[in-house]
């Protein structure tokens, strides 16, 4: 009944799009529709991507990341490191002040990245290797190591976890298990809690007093100049009632619009599409090491024989090859880290010869046919077919898959599990991830530090040790070449296998100019009418 509603759905929407008249505009004010409900102010409490998008606006960071993945001074304005790579100066530019009219000085500096260090992933490793951070003066600060540190500065520019958000210093000692008492940043949008109604509705408004820096804007760097008076967001669970209010002017960007209604907003001359974010999201299909079969590297490895991303994507993602690629890179398909180390004989051969391989591997680790346990989230389409997909694969080598449906919420609570599959525990589950957050050997699931690692327990001495030294090297040539020794030795251990990745598309009113196609939603130089 479902596959009927929704082209039926498509067509009236269809109908009613090439009749209805638009609706008149303010041109000062941007309606936006995230993905999701605002839960969550604080930027470095949690990823999502909307709270994200709220931290850029409200928020400004020392450094910033462009379309080239290239790290760029934002709040800074000269830098410099010592001989020995050890301490770093940073002079901020000057005029900065937060929406309350005080100045940002380097006192506020020193404890937000503080406060970061201990949450967001690539910070808590940066922390590992500084000495101290101190004052010079009120736009001045140094941050001394206590031992060489490659990723200083793409740390402070970091996009896709959690943004180095610079706050007030009161606000900015709130201990960093708790979320911060109030949002005020000197960032190019103000926020008013009296506004935000929890589920609903929040509005943003122009920072007037906001220094713009004078180069062009790209993603989060360079000049974030505001060209109109407030961003309101309403947030619509609905996919088909967000689809009508876009398509009737109600709402001048829908941030996420489904794959079955696409086609139809592609046919309305009032409505832009684009794709969001460049690199996409990239599936992960994550086996458990601790338990049999998967605890034996021959078996991982069998999973890799048996993958042929193509039939994932197409059945989980869409018909539409213009929506996913083939990727086989685990530090993702088009950023700087892009590599196929070590895939190559996964990708060989026939699917008969792969399958084969994949059969005799599965033996020599000695499976003798107990269930497969696979958890299939249901509520996520993506990873509900992959999960099929997987099982069929299974199936067809004479293996016996144990797919066990449930919801994400429970899938989330049973893979912290580490019992045996037949009392709770699990053998494999799917899940993916934004390709700007897990571009590297650090910020992404490659983690084997064993009962440390993320879920599913990897456990390698070597990879962890590869790891480090790519963190620790400051020889840009030196540091690939210790990116590809761990991507390689990845796919060897078969700690994880990505299943491909894919797009999501943005609409927006066409009387919007200057919209990004970023991992997250800049309104900075966006244009309206």
């Amino acid at each position: 009944m479902r596959n009927m509603i929704r082209p039926l759905a498509a067509a009236l929407l269809l109908s009613s799009a090439l009749s209805a008249p638009a609706l008149a505009q303010d041109n000062s004010v941007i309606r936006y529709v995230p993905q999701g409900d605002l839960r969550v102010l604080d930027p470095i409490w949690t990823t999502g991507t909307v709270t994200q998008v709220f931290g850029s606006m409200v928020y400004d960071t020392l450094f910033a990341r462009d379309a080239k993945l290239q790290v760029q001074p934002q709040m800074v304005e000269t830098w410099s490191v010592s001989q020995d790579g050890l301490t770093f100066r940073f002079t901020m530019r000057p005029g900065l002040a937060f929406h309350d009219g005080t100045p940002v000085t380097s006192k506020d500096v020193i404890p937000s990245l503080e406060r970061w260090g201990k949450r967001d992933i690539m910070g808590q490793r940066l922390f590992q290797s500084v000495a101290k951070l101190e004052a010079v003066d009120d736009r001045t600060l140094t941050l001394q190591l206590k031992e060489p540190y490659g990723l200083v500065i793409s740390s402070l520019g970091r996009i896709g976890g959690l943004i180095p958000a610079v706050m007030k210093e009161a606000v900015a000692k709130t201990d960093a298990g708790q979320q911060v008492p109030e949002h005020i940043g000197s960032g190019p949008f103000t926020y008013d809690p009296k506004e935000w109604v929890p589920g609903s509705k929040i509005v943003l408004r122009k920072n007037a007093k906001y220094v713009a820096r004078s180069e062009p804007s790209s993603w989060s760097a360079g000049g974030k100049a505001v060209l109109v008076d407030r961003v309101e967001w309403t947030y619509i669970p609905d996919p088909s009632t967000a689809t009508n209010a876009l398509v009737a002017g109600e709402v001048d960007i829908l941030e996420t619009p489904t794959h079955d209604m696409i086609p139809v907003l592609k046919r309305n001359r009032n409505v832009t599409i684009q794709r969001g974010d460049p690199l996409g999201n990239v599936g992960t299909l994550r086996p458990n090491h601790l338990h049999p079969p998967f605890n034996n590297v021959k078996a991982r490895q069998a999973l890799g024989y048996l993958l042929d991303q193509e039939d994932y994507l197409r059945a989980s993602v869409s018909s539409d090859p213009e929506d996913w690629k083939v990727c086989w890179s685990l530090f993702v398909c088009g950023s700087p880290n892009d590599t196929l180390a070590g895939s190559e004989p996964y990708t060989a051969g026939t699917r008969a010869e792969r399958d084969a391989k994949a059969k005799r591997l599965l033996a020599e680790a000695g499976y003798k046919g107990e269930p497969i346990v696979i958890l299939q989230a249901t509520d996520f389409p993506i990873f509900s077919a992959a999960s099929l997909v997987l099982a069929a694969s299974l199936k067809r080598i004479g293996a016996n898959p144990d797919v066990q449906p449930t919801d994400w919420n429970s899938v989330l609570t049973r893979r912290a599990v580490k019992k045996v599959p037949a009392e709770g525990g699990w053998n494999i589950f799917f899940t993916s991830g934004s390709g700007v957050s897990g571009g590297d050997p650090f910020t992404n699931p490659a983690s084997t530090a064993c009962d440390k690692a993320w879920f599913g327990w990897p456990c390698d001495a070597e990879i962890e040790r590869l790891r480090d030294a790519w963190t620790r090297e400051t020889d840009p040539k030196k540091q690939r070449a210790l990116l590809e020794d761990v991507h390689r030795k990845l796919y060897e251990h078969g700690t994880w296998f990505t299943y491909g990745q894919w797009f999501t598309q943005t609409a927006f009113r066409s009387n919007l100019t200057g919209v990004q196609n970023s991992p997250v939603r800049y309104f900075w130089a966006v244009k309206k009418g």
